[in-house]
């Protein structure tokens, strides 16, 4: 599903088949789920280049990351973005998913490590969340407290409370989970920030209790281009239930919409909101639809 005999990753410097690589059973990582990832993905442009994402947002987090949670950390951006485009090349890859790691050697204790390693694979991958309207459950898991975590770090151990809920809503019928931080305000998706739009305004949970995505980022800026108004605020389940559509977002899931929470339908019809204008401008932003149109109509080559 994600490699095959002649898949390359990027290991620790070299180009290597994903097969015959090798990772230590007494890592930290492996164990204790130390270690710091990212999800970025490349798309192939309107004209024909193969473009990754705000590759720089994505691997300058993975190094804040990093830093934060005492991994040394010695890769400078630009070699890894370097890497990641040989890397793309390599496996014949335009639009792809790219997963980099950063993990942790042979350590059984808890003592700070004096080396990491990292890790960069690639493969195709379609929208997380699929591409069809999701039924949504409110999780019994809460996110975690930001007291006991470094929220805003996309490590590895995270996740572990993601995969929890997400298998929990899909047991009970549903298409994913939609959690809750420790006051019983929305947080955000298993793997993704969420948004409701009402009265023509989109409203998204603020950062502390969430990791403030990237893909949220742009989501964010798109609104402020397209004068949507937006406001960062805390907010329950039952304020969603009134809302006129909504969406998760994130690199894995692009941009997806919303049929209900809870069994609660939004209002409005998907395709005449807001939320599915954003979802389009996200979609000509990442192949830079926008930047050559403007470009013909300028008469700029």
């Amino acid at each position: 599903m994600y490699y095959n005999e002649n898949t390359i990753l990027y290991l620790n410097g070299e180009f290597v088949k994903a097969s015959e690589a090798k990772a230590d059973f007494y890592s930290q990582s492996l164990h204790y789920g130390y270690g710091v990832f990212e999800g970025i993905r490349s798309y192939e442009t309107v004209k024909g280049e193969t473009k990754i994402f705000k590759a720089i947002a994505h691997f300058e987090r993975l190094r804040a990351s990093a830093l934060s949670l005492n991994m040394p950390y010695d890769y400078t951006t630009r070699e890894l973005i370097d890497a990641t485009y040989t890397l793309l090349e390599k496996n014949n890859l335009k639009d792809a998913y790219i997963r980099p790691l950063v993990y942790a050697p042979a350590n059984m204790s808890f003592n700070l490590n004096h080396e990491s390693f990292i890790v960069i694979e690639a493969w195709k991958m379609e929208p997380f969340l699929g591409k069809k309207l999701l039924r949504v459950r409110t999780s019994s898991f809460q996110r975690p407290n930001p007291k006991a975590f470094k929220i805003e770090v996309k490590a590895t151990g995270h996740y572990v409370n993601s995969i929890l809920a997400s298998q929990e809503a899909k047991a009970a019928g549903f298409d994913e989970a939609l959690l809750l931080d420790m006051h019983g305000y929305v947080a955000e998706g298993p793997g993704a920030n969420v948004f409701y739009e009402k009265g023509g305004k989109m409203f998204t949970p603020p950062p502390g209790n969430i990791l403030p995505g990237i893909t949220r980022d742009t989501l964010i800026e798109l609104c402020d281009e397209m004068n949507i108004p937006l406001e960062e605020k805390h907010f329950t389940p039952a304020e969603m239930y009134e809302a006129d559509a909504a969406f998760f977002c994130g690199t894995g899931a692009e941009v997806i919409g919303i049929q209900s929470l809870d069994d609660n339908a939004f209002c409005l019809e998907w395709n005449e909101t807001f939320s599915k204008m954003l979802q389009d401008a996200y979609a000509d932003k990442v192949r830079e639809n926008q930047k050559v149109l403007l470009n013909e109509i300028l008469g700029v080559e």
